[in-house]
């Protein structure tokens, strides 16, 4: 077959670590299948043709055809609770005898206790929710909310944010990848400013007098000049992973509160406790006007996502704004419901807390020295070590980390390279503490050895 593969960002088409890991890993019976694949499927950047196959999922691993295991550090952030949780899996089955499905219009319990249960865990008055298949779809629904409340259309967002495939969301997102070769206009009225970068900012570790917060005050800068923004909407720790500066928030919150615009926290990664927090946003003691998440609400086996709004915001019975087919799946709902009762009683919150800090301090004790590292920055169970080619000037290693990327694959551990140079590190919240330090040998080692 010709063995093609899905680039990692940043990562070329035809690079010769690609090729030599690719050579001796796609096995017999994986090589057939990625050949069907390549054939069936659209092709498109970051997913098809694709990497290698699964033939099976289960807690942090997920294994070939061939029998080659992983332990999965990436799981497009669905698997906070790793895969096939016995209690989500009975949950699902049961679900399926007593209920498999509810046409629109008609209401049902798992649909509205997972309603509540959302209600119930977000902070303020965050408790108006709508269900969506998909994150993409979420904000999409958020857009139209804030459209409604505000009178307005116009919104404010970051270069380089995701916030889903879709038109409207690919037009509010800045990865190039999702907006590029699209003929004709995105949407209009879709205003980007700089995202909050600190660890590539010439006044990073400056201290608060020096950095001022520039590029907080640049959405509120665009906010006055502009006049009429119904939204800003952002995540509120990028996945990349970046976090934010101390106070970045708040001057955010409080600009949108001054001119009238909602703020909007895209909670679809990093939601449901990854960064040590029920939600991220918790981080920085803020609270946004509409939240919404997706990925792991559905436990790692089943999509759904989630549209959630203070409740002042709940003006769109009139119309359509997230006319669903499976809007009130009790299916869905029941796998959702499970997930975040599985969260809350394995105290997985604090637990990616805790895990978290160590494998940062594990990572800057084991790496602070080696001279391609260039940042180690995150948030709980979702961080990343940025390779370089010179620490001073910051410019990134590419190649390098494909290499590393590569070896690592090669150890047992998959990842992606966000940023094409941030080696990401986001495993379940459930992974056991020695499969923990098993993954950060083999990142350790494979740097060293590239370094």
């Amino acid at each position: 077959m010709s063995k093609k593969i899905v680039h990692t960002e940043g990562e070329s088409n035809t690079s010769d670590a690609r090729q030599a890991w690719l050579e001796k890993s796609i096995g017999p019976r994986s090589a057939p299948l990625l050949e069907r694949d390549s054939n069936a499927f659209l092709h498109q950047s970051l997913s098809s043709p694709c990497v290698s196959t699964i033939a099976k999922a289960e807690g942090i691993w997920i294994e070939d055809m061939d029998g080659r295991r992983y332990m999965d550090f990436h799981g497009n952030s669905v698997h906070h609770i790793g895969y096939g949780h016995p209690k989500l899996v009975a949950a699902i089955k049961k679900q399926l005898d007593d209920l498999p499905f509810a046409p629109r219009r008609f209401t049902n319990d798992p649909a509205v206790e997972l309603a509540e249960k959302i209600a119930e865990i977000a902070p303020g008055d965050l408790c108006k929710t709508l269900f969506t298949t998909g994150g993409s779809d979420a904000n999409e629904v958020a857009l139209k909310i804030a459209r409604a409340a505000t009178g307005r259309f116009k919104t404010v967002s970051f270069w380089d944010a995701f916030h889903g495939a879709g038109l409207g969301a690919a037009s509010v997102g800045g990865e190039a990848t999702f907006r590029s070769h699209i003929a004709g206009p995105l949407l209009s009225g879709t205003e980007h400013v700089a995202p909050f970068a600190c660890y590539r900012c010439p006044y990073n570790h400056a201290g608060p007098d020096v950095c001022g917060l520039a590029c907080a005050q640049m959405v509120e800068y665009v906010l006055e000049r502009e006049g009429d923004v119904a939204a800003v909407i952002a995540e509120p720790m990028r996945a990349v992973p970046y976090v934010p500066p101390p106070g970045f928030w708040k001057v955010v919150r409080e600009a949108c509160h001054r001119h009238g615009a909602l703020l909007i926290f895209d909670e679809i990664p990093t939601g449901l406790g990854k960064t040590g927090k029920m939600f991220a946003f918790e981080h920085d003691d803020v609270i946004p006007d509409i939240v919404t998440m997706g990925k792991a609400l559905g436990g790692g086996i089943l999509p759904i996502a989630a549209c959630v709004a203070r409740r002042e915001l709940d003006v769109c019975g009139d119309f359509a704004i997230g006319h669903y087919t499976h809007e009130k799946n009790p299916v869905t709902a029941r796998a959702a419901l499970t997930t975040i009762q599985i969260i809350e009683e394995e105290g997985l919150v604090a637990r990616a807390a805790e895990l978290g800090d160590y494998a940062m301090a594990q990572l800057q004790d084991r790496l602070g020295d080696v001279q391609i590292v260039g940042d180690i920055r995150g948030r709980g169970l979702m961080f990343g070590v940025e390779i370089v080619e010179d620490r001073a000037a910051k410019t990134q290693g590419n190649a390098r980390a494909e290499r590393i990327y590569y070896a690592c694959l090669e150890a047992g551990l998959s990842f992606k390279i966000s940023q094409g140079c941030v080696l990401t590190l986001s495993p379940p919240l459930t992974i056991a503490k020695a499969d923990l330090d098993r993954a950060l040998d083999i990142v350790v080692t494979a740097i060293k050895e590239a370094a």
